[in-house]
């Protein structure tokens, strides 16, 4: 009763005069509709996994009796979840982000979002909207993370996750699903991928790079393609994945290991066996580049190249190569481990 109380509080302060030190730039007049609000200067920020990332939201002038609603919209379900409320004097944090989020507040103009240790799953599409009665206005900003997008799909071979069971997977992985956006950017870097995977909003794709008589045929030119919204319990495909930056580092343990072993090798130093997206991470982020496959979480044994070259797998282009799912009992690898911060 007494938070209602206090987020019942309004400021009754006047309006600041049209001299004030918030005007735009000239020449870059705020849209007419915006008559509080003011349209940011950049709508998509740009960040890592781990940072501190803050949402601009900054009104010209304050009007009485009013609120400012954060929220996030949510790609898998279309619905927008409630993160902040404020009066200007006090404020409520709601949902499962409430522990990492603020209001920067660096003025009494300023209701900026921060947010702190970014996660993979803070990426997407936030509204900053003003509660003023029949005067409500708001404006969209974009948390875009810096990141990789890999396909993913299980020991049994390809075709066999739902859309839930795709979610975990990449969950277990260090990653998440990816979105249009990350797969579509994926693509212009060079993602050349035949198997269609599930993307986080419940749609089917692949990324074709060079248009061939298995993946649609030659005469399809390269693009995103698409199966469009299936059915998330019956239907089956792989998954592609998204990670960002490391809390922490991968490395390489050189010897003959089965499975077992390598994982003990990785607990003897501290650390614990590589997932699939830490490998992927710490090839996108801090350019490790070895021509030995090892093991990882999954069973999987892979190896990531930034330099390709003859004796490393002989492709052209740089990635993290795959020796699929061999017996665990084999001892023919080294091992990638992970030790966090």
């Amino acid at each position: 009763m007494h938070t209602l109380l206090l987020l019942g509080c309004l400021w009754l302060l006047t309006t600041p005069p049209a001299s004030s030190i918030f005007q735009r730039p000239t020449g870059t007049p705020a849209p007419p509709h915006l008559q509080y609000l003011l349209e940011p200067l950049h709508p998509t920020v740009h960040t890592q996994r781990g940072a501190t990332a803050t949402l601009p939201c900054v009104l010209r002038a304050l009007p009485h009796n009013y609120r400012v609603k954060w929220s996030k919209v949510e790609p898998a379900s279309y619905r927008e979840n409630v993160i902040i409320i404020t009066n200007g004097l006090y404020h409520k944090n709601y949902g499962p982000l409430s522990p990492r989020v603020r209001l920067r507040h660096s003025h009494r103009y300023d209701a900026s979002l921060t947010i702190t240790d970014v996660a993979l799953e803070d990426e997407g599409r936030y509204r900053c909207q003003l509660v003023n009665g029949l005067e409500d206005e708001s404006v969209s900003l974009t948390l875009h993370l810096e990141g990789v997008v890999f396909p993913y799909q299980p020991s049994n071979g390809r075709y066999k996750f739902n859309y839930h069971e795709a979610k975990r997977a990449c969950e277990q992985q260090d990653s998440r699903l990816a979105t249009y956006q990350q797969l579509y950017k994926a693509w212009t870097e060079g993602l050349d991928w035949c198997n269609a995977g599930w993307i986080l909003d419940g749609t089917v794709h692949y990324p074709i790079i060079n248009s061939r008589e298995p993946c649609g045929g030659r005469l399809l030119l390269p693009g995103v393609r698409t199966y469009g919204a299936r059915d998330k319990q019956k239907d089956r495909f792989d998954a592609f994945c998204f990670t960002s930056a490391l809390q922490g580092s991968v490395y390489f343990i050189r010897g003959h290991l089965n499975f077992k072993e390598a994982g003990q090798a990785c607990r003897n130093h501290g650390a614990a066996i590589a997932k699939v997206g830490q490998l992927y991470s710490a090839w996108k982020f801090s350019q490790l580049d070895r021509c030995d496959g090892g093991w990882l979480a999954d069973g999987s044994v892979r190896y990531p190249i930034t330099t390709p070259r003859q004796r490393c797998g002989g492709l052209p282009d740089p990635g993290v190569r795959s020796f699929g799912f061999p017996s665990k009992e084999m001892r023919t690898y080294g091992t990638y481990c992970f030790a966090g911060k």
